[in-house]
């Protein structure tokens, strides 16, 4: 014990290790704040970059003749590619955008989606609303297969449902497509949880969609900012995309 007039040694290695606990906590929140700086730049940066809009969707829903329409304004005969299409167009007050028009076809479609999926800013997935009943299994698989990308994910691109067609007398309409879907993606759902338990480590496993315990609802996608929209490519009634390509760019 230290005599009057005298520093306790012990006290003062006391004060010293607290004062240590307070740099390196204070060193340790820099370091955090920094780093979530960076992160956030460079997310942003790399969002910025990204200037890609993918069209995409099965065969015959009116993908080629809606990039014609948005490239050359106007509606040109179209015929099933085994190709993209690509081509830039300005946006209003904003940077310009580059679509790319993704073959339908099963056998080629996912190759093309691979070498742009990183870059896209945006994905328009295009449905027939007059087949749309009949297809509705073909459309909720590659749907989900697109959603639950482990890239897509990780980029969090914008996302815009595509209701075509609906000119057609018997052609549904957004709302019943989106409650339509999400009942059959929620079955699908179910049947893929045992494949998401035993992906590889490849790169390319899938994500889980949705809230687990919860049917699935596209609400509940917190990495997408998943929309719905009518349209009619063949009479040029595109206006609810280019207000979507405007809000996005």
């Amino acid at each position: 014990m230290a005599s009057e007039g005298e520093v306790d040694p012990q006290s003062f290695d006391d004060s010293a290790e607290k004062e240590n606990v307070s740099v390196n906590v204070l060193i340790a929140v820099i370091i955090g704040v920094i780093t979530a700086v960076i992160l956030l730049y460079s997310w942003s940066r790399s969002r910025t970059n990204r200037r890609g809009i993918c069209l995409m969707g099965l065969c015959e829903s009116g993908k080629t003749l809606i990039f014609n329409q948005l490239v050359f304004g106007k509606a040109v005969e179209t015929y099933t590619s085994m190709k993209e299409n690509t081509s830039s167009i300005e946006v209003k007050n904003k940077k310009g955008l580059k679509i790319i028009d993704i073959p339908g076809h099963e056998r080629v479609r996912q190759q093309f989606f691979d070498s742009y999926k990183s870059s896209a800013r945006g994905l328009v997935f295009v449905i027939d609303s007059n087949t749309f009943m009949k297809d509705i299994r073909d459309v909720a698989e590659y749907l989900y297969h697109i959603l639950s990308d482990s890239v897509v994910s990780k980029c969090r691109p914008a996302v815009l449902v595509l209701c075509n067609k609906q000119d057609h007398t018997l052609a549904k309409g957004h709302k019943v497509i989106q409650a339509q879907l999400e009942k059959e993606m929620n079955v699908l759902r179910t049947t893929q949880v045992n494949q998401l338990e035993a992906v590889s480590d490849d790169g390319k496993s899938n994500v889980f969609l949705g809230r687990e315990g919860k049917d699935f609802e596209f609400d509940d996608l917190k990495s997408f900012k998943i929309e719905f929209r009518d349209a009619s490519a063949h009479e040029g009634s595109i206006d609810e995309l280019k207000q979507w390509l405007q809000s996005v760019a």
